[in-house]
């Protein structure tokens, strides 16, 4: 496996691998992808729930989801202030669609994470995934500033990497949950 400097990095641009990718958002290893507009807000489930303290609970085996409120940014709004110990679900700006030779990886921005931004480390994307955004797990770190994200931030950079060709019943676009999500989403059963 090897992972892609720049000038592969401007060819995965050109030939659609990252889609909404700008020239300039390529680094020497990486290539920045920004926020898009959808994201999901946890939430509580009703009142009672707050004043109760009773916490639902999620199952990783049954693939409980979070409950969520959708938050779209836009013109109008075109920012969310993320408060400390919040979690929400983003989305990238970009979408992807790695062939079955390539697999990559989200880190943060340095500047995110020195700013009490923290990614909660699902970023490994398989070769076959396609036709989506990738979903983040941002959550705010400190504990007394609020973030504010807004739409088209540089959210964080994607490092790829090649290797040999995994075989069509392997790959993540005969098994993958996710491919084909134009926007964020929880878990998916």
């Amino acid at each position: 496996m090897s992972l892609l400097s720049y000038t592969e990095l401007r060819n995965l641009q050109r030939r659609k691998v990252i889609e909404n990718s700008l020239p300039e958002h390529v680094n020497s290893a990486s290539i920045d992808i920004t926020l898009g507009p959808h994201l999901l807000l946890e939430a509580a489930r009703d009142t009672a729930q707050v004043l109760t303290g009773r916490l639902p609970i999620v199952s990783l085996k049954d693939r409980t989801p979070l409950h969520t409120v959708p938050w779209t940014l836009t013109e109008e709004k075109p920012a969310y202030t993320l408060e400390p110990g919040e979690f929400l679900l983003a989305q990238s700006a970009q979408v992807f669609n790695l062939p079955s030779t390539i697999s990559c990886e989200y880190k943060m921005k340095s500047s995110g994470a020195r700013s009490a931004l923290n990614h909660s480390l699902a970023g490994w994307c398989d070769a076959g995934w396609h036709g989506s955004v990738l979903t983040l797990e941002l959550k705010n770190i400190s504990r007394y500033h609020a973030i504010r994200l807004e739409l088209g931030d540089l959210i964080g950079q994607m490092i790829f990497f090649r290797h040999t060709a995994v075989p069509a019943r392997a790959s993540y676009a005969k098994r993958g949950r996710y491919n084909n999500d134009k926007k964020v989403h929880g878990v998916k059963l």
